[in-house]
């Protein structure tokens, strides 16, 4: 059986018209039908066999069995294992199908690599281990760039690497050598925290070697100094710490040099991700606390009120939803009002994300206005004042008549 494969749909017309003038941009390719794979009917560019015996393309079925599938899609047998064998003998049939089709502008598909097995990253962790323990700051490194390589190659290869318990392994060796001296160690510890990023979440194992006071130093360090790569990393890996314990917060917040950090990177943005984990490791370090109200003052006084304001302005969803949790949390402190008070943008801000941006970002402006307003302190009367001739009253009935939560009930 032969099936048709339109070249446009393949998005090589423009290819198709400069090496084979006058050919008519609805001409087809005949693609032989066992180069399609049989789940997704595209051409196969790493064919494998199941142990039923049918060859997929190795994307497609382990999406397939990733999804909770365990029959033959085909054959609808029961996979009796889960072991998928590289089809070397039709995939060089394809790529040489590619390069006999080449004039029609086909690219010849890539032989792919043999995707890393449980036992190969079980190996290299051990290994990274044993550099760890001697120190070996060369052979680590090695090591660290072959799993930050096989990351690179595929998802699989990162899922596979994640589940051997890898985060663990580095976590360690970026607290021993962080412990030894950041300086002489930047490199390999900037390495590991690049690598480590995509593998959270790990284990409290993992964790508690990140949230040690040597890591923490040299995650600061990182945090506070101009390379923008490790900063980010740096941003990252202090959000996630944040949110698993209280402990983290308060051994973070008696470093020097981590509030105008934060704030340096939502005044100054290096990426949408890196200031949305600016904008959390903040709120986690206001939360109520024995350290919170210092925390928020301490970010008073770098002008984190205005430059939320201001920032809300455009803010994206997820961005918006932080720096009003932040504000919310400001507003339990009298300076905090204060602050806010004195802020022509506050009110029209606020009165403007009601019902405009998510549910979240609408209760969260809720609890601000209500603070505000029964805080018993001078201002509350124009704040209702203003927010009356704003429309809020209007958005709260709104609210009333399509319904709104438990929590945003009782703030209305």
């Amino acid at each position: 059986m032969i099936l048709s494969w339109r070249k446009n749909k393949l998005g090589l017309l423009s290819k198709l018209k400069k090496e084979v003038p006058g050919v008519d941009s609805g001409a087809e390719i005949e693609i032989p039908s066992h180069f399609l794979c049989p789940i997704s009917l595209d051409l196969m560019k790493d064919p494998v066999i199941l142990c039923t015996g049918i060859t997929y393309d190795r994307e497609s079925i382990e999406k397939w069995i990733d999804a909770g599938n365990f029959l033959c899609p085909v054959t609808k047998q029961g996979l009796t294992g889960f072991d998928l064998i590289p089809n070397h003998a039709l995939r060089r049939m394809i790529q040489d199908w590619c390069v006999a089709n080449r004039s029609y502008g086909i690219e010849r598909i890539p032989t792919p690599r043999i995707p890393v097995t449980p036992y190969e990253v079980s190996e290299i962790c051990s290994r990274i281990a044993a550099a760890t323990q001697r120190t070996d700051s060369k052979r680590c490194g090695e090591l660290v760039g072959k799993i930050r390589n096989w990351g690179r190659e595929s998802e699989r290869n990162r899922r596979c690497i994640v589940s051997g318990g890898t985060g663990n392994v580095l976590a360690a060796s970026f607290e021993h050598f962080a412990g030894v001296s950041i300086e002489k160690h930047a490199g390999l510890l900037e390495e590991i925290l690049l690598v480590l990023v995509w593998m959270f979440p790990i284990a409290m194992e993992g964790l508690s070697k990140l949230g040690s006071a040597d890591s923490l130093k040299c995650l600061v360090s990182f945090l506070v100094g101009k390379d923008l790569s490790p900063k980010k990393s740096a941003v990252f890996v202090l959000k996630e710490l944040l949110l698993v314990d209280q402990r983290f917060v308060d051994s973070l917040a008696a470093i020097e040099g981590v509030p105008e950090a934060l704030v340096s990177i939502v005044k100054e943005p290096l990426c949408s991700s890196a200031t949305r984990s600016s904008l959390t490791a903040i709120f986690y370090m206001i939360l109520p606390s024995e350290i919170s109200e210092k925390m928020a003052l301490k970010f008073m006084e770098l002008g984190l009120v205005s430059l939320l304001l201001e920032f809300l302005v455009d803010a994206e969803k997820s961005l918006c939803e932080k720096a009003l949790g932040i504000l919310d949390g400001i507003c339990d402190f009298k300076q905090g009002r204060e602050k806010l008070y004195q802020n022509a943008l506050t009110i029209p801000l606020l009165v403007k994300k009601i019902l405009r941006v998510s549910e979240l970002s609408t209760e969260f402006c809720l609890s601000i206005l209500l603070k505000l307003c029964k805080s018993g302190e001078r201002d509350e009367d124009d704040v209702r004042v203003e927010a009356a001739q704003l429309g809020a009253f209007q958005k709260i009935l709104v609210l009333l008549q399509v319904g709104c939560g438990g929590a945003m009930k009782d703030k209305v």
